[in-house]
């Protein structure tokens, strides 16, 4: 099992270069190297597309260097983003949150959203696992500790009186990566998972689990945010025009695939394949895909649930502000010369 440690540590070390160095530096033609960052997962279906499309290369034209990078799961990306070594990144709430309370509010700003729903809690078939009170002393994996879906599946825990053992309860959480998980579900050795798409779908398939529940319903409205955008702060003070462009083709591409699902998804799908190696099966792509809601409105009042949430279970220290930590004034703008719906902004 691959050990997540001292990340907040890290954290806290990093964001102090990110205001004098990284990527989005100014090159002697003139030219910006813009380094974007996201996963190889169908909930990052707009960073897919979108870098398959070749939209955010069109958009940004000849002078923006666009360079890209791919995680496992958030808090190695914001890690990353508060180094400098990207600038731009699709991520999960839940770390992005943490990096902006790490740097008290002064590192990263949420320009946009991207995906809503998209995670499933997935439990062996053979396990009786029928209501939270089966989940004692039971073994749960989520792809890394403190990231989004971590975050969920304790904060599920703890309103059904459950505790990790790590927090001195009978829940063995373990946090590592989605294709470790896969294996070690397939093997017999997990006894759930708590997983966005595909991996969750894989699980079903591959792994012959069955849904213990979709997180949507534990949402109003079955929305919640499940990956947003966010942007290195000193990257968007040097560059709020690049920027823009961006959003420019973030909203194009996920009117895209709004409209052409099923070619959507085999692009995300060659995206897959080209950073892993393994794409998602064909029997497996149209249901992850279906379960997704692709969407630019980050959804800030869940943001500001899952930020709570993040408060109770001890992964920031203080109850979060995040009073300055989101910037949608470019986001609305572009929607409104679209003709399109604007997104609350609290």
């Amino acid at each position: 099992m691959k050990r997540i440690f001292g990340w907040r540590t890290i954290l806290f070390g990093l964001i102090f270069l990110a205001v004098g160095c990284g990527s989005g530096a100014s090159g002697g033609n003139g030219q910006v190297t813009l380094d974007l960052g996201y996963f190889p997962n169908l909930t990052h279906a707009v960073a897919l597309v979108g870098m398959g499309r070749g939209t955010f290369k069109q958009e940004l034209g000849s002078k923006v260097n666009l360079q890209t990078k791919t995680f496992n799961a958030g808090p190695a990306e914001i890690q990353a983003l508060l180094a400098g070594s990207i600038d731009i990144a699709f991520v999960g709430p839940s770390p992005a949150i943490n990096g902006y309370t790490q740097s008290h509010g002064s590192a990263l700003r949420v320009i946009a959203g991207a995906s809503s729903g998209g995670v499933l809690f997935v439990v062996r078939a053979d396990e009786q696992i029928n209501g939270p009170a089966d989940l004692a002393n039971k073994k749960i994996a989520d792809p890394q500790k403190g990231g989004t879906q971590d975050v969920a599946l304790r904060n599920y825990l703890q309103a059904h009186n459950l505790k990790s053992t790590d927090q001195g309860g009978n829940v063995q959480i373990i946090s590592t990566d989605n294709a470790s998980i896969l294996s070690l579900f397939k093997e017999g050795k997990l006894d759930g998972a708590w997983m966005p798409e595909p991996w969750a779908t894989r699980l079903l398939v591959e792994g012959k689990g069955r849904v213990f529940l979709n997180e949507s319903s534990l949402w109003p409205g079955g929305q919640f945010a499940t990956t947003i955008v966010v942007v290195r702060q000193a990257f968007y003070s040097a560059h709020p025009d690049v920027v823009k462009q961006f959003l420019q083709a973030d909203i194009d591409t996920v009117e895209y695939i709004r409209s052409n699902q099923t070619a959507a998804a085999e692009i995300a799908n060659e995206q897959i394949k080209a950073i892993t190696g393994s794409p998602v099966k064909s029997n497996e792509l149209a249901p992850a895909f279906q379960d997704l809601q692709i969407t630019y409105d980050p959804l800030v009042s869940t943001i500001n649930q899952q930020a709570n949430r993040s408060y109770a279970l001890g992964f920031v220290s203080s109850k979060p502000d995040l009073t300055g930590f989101y910037n949608l004034g470019p986001l609305n703008e572009i929607l409104t010369s679209k003709g399109l719906a604007t997104v609350a902004t609290s």
